[in-house]
């Protein structure tokens, strides 16, 4: 059996044995405590990049972060299996104050940044709001909530000698009482982009902000696989620039909420696909906690 096999049944046993009755912070430690966490100097991919885990933070490899992803959260299964998952070192994997940061890789080619203080971003989150309503019809009949994007949460920022980005926004979900904020960083490199994504409350955006930006300083691209040293004679050039990596993740020919990784993740539920009798389960305790007195 594969880990990711196994931590999938992991997850379904820890539910199924404890969700029922225990409140939501026992069966995230129930779960953590069966996850195999890594620190210190971290190979992402097949020795594309380094992250540096300082005691703060804690690390998921692939399996298991998709593991977490599709069957604690209950979001889409990926494409492409995640690379890994941070989580910070006090956060829980369940839970209000749950969150984490996804860690994947777009081998689409080496993006140029000839327009990065060109860009008119006020008008380029008008466009990206249109996109957004549009796409709320597929989403809906695929059985995810509508989306509105509320706005910018942080503004798109670039750092040249870096090659970092990072910029945050604001979604609101059907059903959901309190917005949904996204993280979003992308780090440069010679023939992709290295993909950053935050996943949290929008109660979370100061705690979620600072973090982030220690995790900006923690990741870099081994070398061979580093910004400068690209090479125009064998390497493929991305069809876009900068202002396409901040509208990538919502005007993307796949679709918005396939990228996003947060239908229901924003409210921080879970529920196992395909296992029945957990699923009844994890139903009852969640029909409790919303019939409790300030369940939101």
């Amino acid at each position: 059996m594969s880990r990711s096999s196994c931590t999938a049944l992991v997850l379904c046993v820890s539910l199924s044995a404890r969700a029922q009755d225990a409140p939501v912070e026992e069966v995230s430690a129930a779960i953590e405590a069966n996850l195999h966490w890594q620190s210190g100097e971290v190979v992402l991919g097949d020795g594309l990049a380094q992250l540096n885990v300082t005691p703060e933070w804690r690390f998921l490899g692939p399996d298991e972060a998709q593991a977490v992803l599709v069957d604690a959260w209950h979001n889409p299964k990926p494409h492409d299996p995640p690379l890994g998952m941070l989580f910070a070192a006090d956060a829980p994997v369940l839970g209000p104050e749950s969150w984490g940061i996804v860690i994947s890789f777009s081998a689409d080619g080496h993006v140029g940044d000839d327009d990065a203080e060109k860009i008119d971003y006020a008008t380029l989150l008008g466009e990206l709001q249109k996109a957004t309503r549009d796409g709320n019809p597929e989403r809906t009949k695929a059985g995810y909530p509508a989306i509105e994007l509320v706005g910018w949460a942080a503004p798109p920022y670039y750092d040249r000698t870096s090659h970092k980005l990072h910029w945050a926004r604001e979604l609101r979900f059907d059903g959901e009482a309190e917005n949904t904020l996204n993280y979003d960083v992308r780090v440069l490199g010679r023939r992709g982009v290295l993909v950053m994504k935050a996943v949290a409350s929008m109660g979370q955006v100061a705690a979620v902000e600072a973090r982030m930006k220690d995790v900006l300083a923690q990741v870099e691209f081994a070398p061979g696989h580093r910004y400068e040293e690209f090479d125009s004679s064998v390497d493929q050039v991305a069809a876009y620039g900068i202002a396409g990596l901040v509208a990538g993740g919502i005007l993307a020919k796949a679709g918005f909420f396939k990228l996003l990784l947060a239908a229901v993740l924003a409210a921080k539920k879970f529920v196992i696909v395909g296992a029945v009798a957990v699923f009844g389960v994890v139903s009852k305790w969640l029909r409790a906690r919303r019939s409790a007195p300030g369940a939101g």
